[in-house]
């Protein structure tokens, strides 16, 4: 089996190809910066010499986007949107001039097209989609996607929630404000935060290659969704502070000024429900909070 992953360099595609490389896939990175014989240069801009790597491949997984661990100037905001839509664009050309197009292809989305929910799950069929800068790059990056292609390749947009695992994304991060004595709710902390466990995000993607009835969009998230507050407190029980001071909304935007990131990562409520994944059966290995944290704190 042979897998691409376009952007596969981050915190997730580091993840998948130690997973699938060790379930037997050849895994192929697509990257800007090639630095391991497995590595192919590509800018995600222009067709090139990478287009080859595409032939008779059975997945495509593209990652691709500047992170969004920034503040939200002109600049910013232009280059997320173009990094996440250039570079589906470009793929989709790519995969209409092959002879043996892959069988499916999973792009990345965000949980994030999701409305400010609180009370409300938002599941594939009944969430509703907003109308905000983060809601509508996903709009835009799942439009292009879902564009006309070659009917044979299966389509899949992976609304991701918050991936919890040690080597990047937000856990690391919490786990030092919590370690140090901060862990307390954020804001108000009446905000929901949906999140899904490395291994089980590894492990959905396994399984939605195998299940070739899976396809269009799909909710990548636990079912035990948590508010703020109750994700710090169950996150205190294992870093063990002496103090769970709160961070109020104004330490909050001033700290994320002061480090060049935005406070609506943490403010925004996601209530994102894996509606899909669980009517077709798919099994959690770390389907409760509890279990998720304590594999991550050992």
């Amino acid at each position: 089996m042979k897998m691409v992953i376009a952007g596969g360099t981050g915190f997730l595609g580091k993840a998948l190809e130690r997973y699938f490389s060790n379930t037997g896939y050849d895994v192929i990175i697509l990257t800007r910066n090639p630095k391991k014989p497995n590595h192919v240069r590509w800018d995600g801009t222009t067709l090139g010499p990478w287009v080859n790597t595409l032939e008779n491949t059975d997945v495509l997984i593209n990652l691709t986007g500047k992170s969004v661990d920034c503040r939200y100037n002109e600049h910013n905001r232009n280059e997320i949107i173009r990094s996440r839509v250039e570079s589906t664009a470009i793929l989709r050309h790519a995969l209409d001039s092959l002879q043996h197009p892959p069988k499916i292809w999973m792009n990345s989305s965000s949980g994030t097209i999701y409305i400010h929910a609180t009370t409300m799950d938002m599941t594939e069929n009944n969430g509703i989609c907003g109308d905000d800068f983060s809601m509508n790059v996903c709009k835009s990056w799942e439009a292009e996607f879902f564009k006309p292609s070659d009917p044979s390749i299966r389509k899949i947009a992976m609304r991701t929630a918050i991936v919890l695992g040690k080597e990047g994304g937000a856990f690391p991060k919490l786990n030092h404000i919590s370690t140090f004595g901060f862990g307390g709710k954020i804001g108000r902390g009446y905000q929901s935060m949906s999140w899904i466990h490395i291994q089980d995000y590894c492990r959905m993607i396994e399984f939605m290659i195998a299940n070739t009835a899976i396809a269009g969009c799909v909710n990548m998230s636990s079912p035990d969704i948590h508010t703020n507050k109750s994700f710090m407190r169950i996150l205190a029980k294992f870093t063990r502070p002496l103090f769970r001071i709160p961070i109020p909304v104004p330490v909050l935007e001033f700290g994320a000024l002061m480090i060049g990131t935005e406070s609506e990562l943490l403010l925004k409520s996601r209530r994102v429900f894996p509606e899909k994944m669980m009517q077709m059966g798919f099994k959690f290995q770390f389907a409760e909070l509890n279990l998720a944290l304590a594999d991550l704190i050992k």
